[in-house]
Formats: structure tokens, sequence, C-alpha cells
């Protein structure tokens, strides 16, 4: 029998690789501080929408190669940077974080290295983020004539109204300890791999369904007002316990045992 194709591709400058249920997706341009490219950001987009249908991956860990650098932002020294076709309505980064907010896969950043400019908006589309003690984090952006505008679309939740005008109009860095006191990060750890490992066991022995529904129905809720989510909460419990996870995991409980997940 022939081995169907994977979905995923690697390239020279994004290294796309299923690590059990986990997809791993990781910039490959150390000598650039794994500074994003567009062939960087396109990779992400095709890897992220396809991974929505494959039901053996649970997360997906975004991060960047050697340990200086999680993401340095756009590859200032290419001469379109930000846009390769300025009559095109949609930005490479953009579409990233548009399909990132769209997956009901959890994205976790493994951040090992300074995360800046439009790193940062990597980092924030994620679901969750583990940092190293040596990271740094910053919006340097105004340093160079330009301004952190798509990234305040997915980082303008997550930390203060004046630590981020604080960043944006400074520039200034802020440590990874600074980080986790913002909440920009869950954790902070010397060995980012071990601290990632345990949040993913964490994460992988839970219900498929309930972490798939339940992130389409918190990424939904987080626009709508007081009532509008209300309203769409209310119906969307009522379809969380038609899942067999659902059924499996009460029956579970009741038979004091660990629950066999179908992930439907």
């Amino acid at each position: 029998m022939q081995t169907p194709a994977s979905p995923f591709t690697s390239s020279a400058e994004l290294s796309v690789e299923q690590r059990g249920p986990v997809l791993w997706l990781t910039i490959t341009r150390e000598e650039r501080r794994n500074a994003m490219s567009h062939t960087v950001l396109a990779g992400m987009v095709q890897a992220i929408q396809a991974a929505q249908g494959q039901r053996t991956i649970r997360a997906i860990v975004i991060t960047g190669a050697g340990s200086k650098a999680f993401c340095a932002g756009a590859d200032l020294q290419s001469a379109k940077a930000f846009t390769t076709d300025y009559s095109e309505p949609h930005g490479h980064l953009a579409q990233v974080l548009r399909v990132a907010k769209a997956s009901t896969v959890p994205l976790i950043a493994r951040v090992n290295g300074a995360c800046m400019a439009g790193g940062m908006g990597l980092m924030s589309m994620c679901d969750m983020a583990v940092a190293a003690s040596h990271a740094v984090f910053g919006l340097p952006e105004v340093k160079v004539g330009v301004f952190p505008a798509q990234v305040l679309s997915v980082l303008q939740h997550l930390i203060p109204r004046r630590k981020l005008a604080e960043m944006c109009l400074t520039g200034e860095p802020i440590t990874s300890a600074q980080a986790l006191e913002y909440n920009l990060v869950n954790y902070v750890d010397d060995d980012v791999d071990a601290k990632l490992q345990w949040l993913l066991e964490r994460l992988l022995d839970k219900s498929p369904a309930a972490i798939r529904r339940g992130l389409y129905t918190m990424k939904k809720a987080e626009a709508m007002s007081f009532e509008e989510s209300m309203s769409f909460t209310e119906s969307q419990i009522a379809l969380f316990t038609l899942t067999e996870d659902a059924k499996e995991g009460q029956k579970a409980f009741q038979e004091k045992r660990k629950p066999v997940w179908q992930g439907q």
C-alpha cells in the first residue's frame, strides 16, 4: 500500500517537522537572527492551514533555530522587507496572523532568544508561550522609521496599555522576567525545552475534541459583547456535551479511570 504524501513541506528557511502529535515550525535563518522572509511567512500559512485537517496533530510549536533569536522581525537587508507587491491588500505577515487566529489546533511559541518586531507578532498570535531566561522582547520599529502596526492586532490585548505604549514609542526592549510580569508569556525557564515539554504533556492528555471546539469558542467570543458571547456560549456548551469525548470523559470520571479519547 502506498504511503499518503505528507501535506507539509519544509524549505531552506522554514523547517516543518511532525514529531508525534506536535508539528514544529522552525525558522532556519540563524545567520539573519531568524528574520522573517516572504518564504518563511508563506510556509507558515501553508503549514498551519494544513494542520487543521490533520487529527493526528494536537499542537503546533513555533520557534527559531539556535539559541540567540526566536525571530528578529522583518529582514531589513531585503529590498522589499515588508511587501513584495503594494497593490496586494493582504500582506504576508497579516495572512499568518489570520490563519493563526482561525486555528483550532493550539499554537505554542518556544521563545529561544530575541523576539523582536514582527517576531512579537508570531509570538503573540500563539495561544501560549514559553521563553528562555535569556530571551528579550522588543518593538524597535520606531528606530527605523516605521511602527509595529500589524503586531498590535494580536499584541494589544496581552500586555498592559501603558507598557505597550512605552515599548512602541521608545523601541526599547524588555527582559524575559518583565515579559512574564506583563503576562506576555506563560513561563520563563533556563531550560526552555523542559518547560515546553512539561506544558505539552499537560495539553496532550486532554480531550482533542474539547480543545478543538474550545479554541473555536474562545476565539469567536473574544470579539463579542457580553450578551452576544452569552448567547453564543450557551448554545456551544450544548454542542460540547454531544461529542464522543464528552461522553467518554463523563463515563471515565464515573468509573474512576483515565479516559480514552476518540477526538470526536
